[in-house]
């Protein structure tokens, strides 16, 4: 009998134990700085304001002509090309899974505080969204946009700069409104933007 007892107590022992590691492992999000797994909340909290992803001129050895942006989706960077082999270097948020894609386009258009109108199959996905948002803090589009082509994907800004780095949007690329603003003063509207997957 107290074989039994021990054993069934080894037995819901691990299961608590697993019930407990799976929620604290669903919470973490990966640090491409550290190259670490860090609990979400500690990595918002730490980052609230600012993204873990510095902005930096680097050294950038492609093809583009200086003006270019070019969009590295799997590094979780964007190269604003300089010339002389040198580039700014922004960390981005991208699409996650089933919303990634690749392409070349231009910016066809830039706003200040754009204001959002929801897609038809965004809001069929998410039915509470509003037809319309102003522009302003609160708007997911941030204090900047910069529009690729025809497509429905922007360069915008963001108020959570915490989710830089992540697979989080619906396709389009985010900056830290910090650094949409940096890119928007270099950007001209007929600019190259290419994104490879």
């Amino acid at each position: 009998m107290s074989i039994l007892k021990s054993t069934t107590a080894i037995a819901l022992s691990i299961v608590l134990s697993f019930s407990l590691i799976v929620p604290a492992m669903a919470a973490r999000v990966y640090n491409p700085n550290s190259n670490a797994w860090e609990e979400a909340s500690v990595v918002a909290t730490r980052n609230r304001g600012r993204s873990a992803i510095p902005r930096e001129e680097v050294a950038y050895a492609g093809k583009y002509a200086p003006g270019s942006i070019i969009v590295e989706t799997g590094e979780r960077r964007l190269y604003f090309v300089l010339g002389d082999g040198r580039a700014v270097r922004y960390g981005i948020g991208v699409g996650r899974d089933g919303f990634t894609w690749s392409g070349t386009h231009h910016v066809s258009r830039k706003a200040e505080w754009p204001g959002w109108t929801p897609p038809a199959a965004m809001r069929k996905r998410v039915p509470d969204l509003p037809a319309f948002m102003p522009g302003g803090p609160d708007n997911p589009l941030g204090a900047r946009a910069m529009y690729i082509g025809s497509t429905l994907y922007r360069l915008h800004g963001t108020s959570e700069p915490w989710s830089i780095g992540q697979a989080v949007s619906s396709g389009c690329i985010r900056l830290t409104n910090e650094d949409v603003v940096d890119l928007y003063e270099r950007v001209k509207v007929g600019a190259l933007v290419v994104v490879h997957h």
